[in-house]
């Protein structure tokens, strides 16, 4: 990945007796993340107890990351999923610009610029 790739690492507690709901949910994210432009990985990975998640996000660069947060599954789609889960972790590494750098930090993200990055 090159120095203008951007990941993000999104955890979610899910609440008890909603995974069925949480599944769906996010089956329509990753549905509507595959038409966002620039959308290069979009992973859910469940935890043996089925309670904890963690989505993992590869973005071609910061318009891409731009285009997501700002976009219908971050709009219309997380907050029913913040319905039946809690955010419990959210980094982002990489640079998501400026504008998206605001609006991921003001939802809890911490943000790890690139250091040494192996760029292709």
């Amino acid at each position: 990945m090159s120095k203008s790739t951007v990941h993000l690492k999104v955890e979610f507690t899910i609440q008890e007796g909603k995974l069925d709901a949480f599944e769906a949910l996010a089956q329509s994210m990753i549905a509507g993340s595959l038409k966002e432009p620039g959308t290069l990985g979009y992973d859910f990975y469940l935890s043996s107890d089925r309670k904890r998640c963690r989505l993992l996000e590869t973005y071609a660069d910061a318009d891409a990351v731009l285009a997501h947060v700002t976009g219908p599954v971050v709009k219309e789609l997380v907050p029913k999923l913040l319905g039946v889960s809690s955010l419990s972790g959210f980094e982002v590494f990489g640079d998501p610009g400026p504008k998206a750098a605001g609006i991921l930090t003001g939802v809890g993200a911490e943000i790890f610029p690139a250091w040494h990055v192996l760029g292709r």
